[in-house]
């Protein structure tokens, strides 16, 4: 649920995006053309008043912000308001390369600022490691794919059509980022340390094979 609802603006952006056209062919607003041309225009309007939809309510709920909300909310004001002040998709192409790069930036000083990895910060209470060595490696691995999105949105951004993009934007970015999670669950689970009960059951085999021997 957390998933979907941190992808929502996203998913609305995709909606507004190929909606707009069928149901709008006179402007809107004063700024938004009709038909097709209006469409990345109206997708970024809807994903500015969803991503500040999400922080509102996250707000209301938790009493608190999330910071992924801040930022996202923070850059899609910015690049958001600049493409529909000058009716310029570029500023809206360059938000999730912006997004994956600014965390990107973030993990990469964690490794020096405070104590420890920021990775190993927000899953350590939930995983535990061998070897915490690997907290590092897996920090690093985070960095590298954070700017690796941030490079192929822009390839795929400015080599092909904005239809594409948007598309892109939604399942590409989604399907990469799912397949990297699961790909370090599958990493991690070579270092995780094993809970008390599996300790337990191995010991006494352990010390009959000993015995034996």
């Amino acid at each position: 649920m957390k998933l979907l609802f941190d992808f929502l603006p996203i998913l609305l952006f995709f909606l507004a995006f190929k909606l707009y056209p069928q149901f709008f062919s006179d402007p809107q607003l004063g700024f938004i053309p009709g038909g097709e041309a209006g469409a990345i225009y109206a997708a970024t309007l809807v994903a500015i008043l969803a991503s500040l939809a999400q922080v509102v309510f996250f707000w209301l709920k938790h009493r608190r912000f999330e910071k992924m909300h801040l930022i996202t909310l923070a850059l899609i004001l910015v690049l958001g308001g600049a493409t529909l002040i000058f009716h310029n998709e570029t500023f809206i192409k360059w938000k999730p390369t912006a997004v994956n790069w600014l965390f990107g930036l973030v993990f990469l000083g964690s490794q020096w600022i405070g104590s420890k990895p920021l990775v190993q910060r927000m899953m350590e209470a939930n995983v535990q490691l061998v070897d915490e060595r690997v907290w590092t490696r897996l920090n690093l691995s985070w960095v590298v794919f954070f700017i690796l999105m941030g490079l192929v949105n822009l390839y795929v951004a400015f080599n092909f059509s904005t239809e594409i993009w948007v598309n892109f934007k939604l399942f590409g970015l989604l399907g990469l980022t799912i397949a990297f999670v699961i790909g370090q669950a599958l990493f991690l689970s070579k270092y995780l340390v094993q809970d008390a009960e599996t300790q337990d059951q191995e010991k006494p085999a352990v010390e009959h094979k000993q015995e034996s021997s």
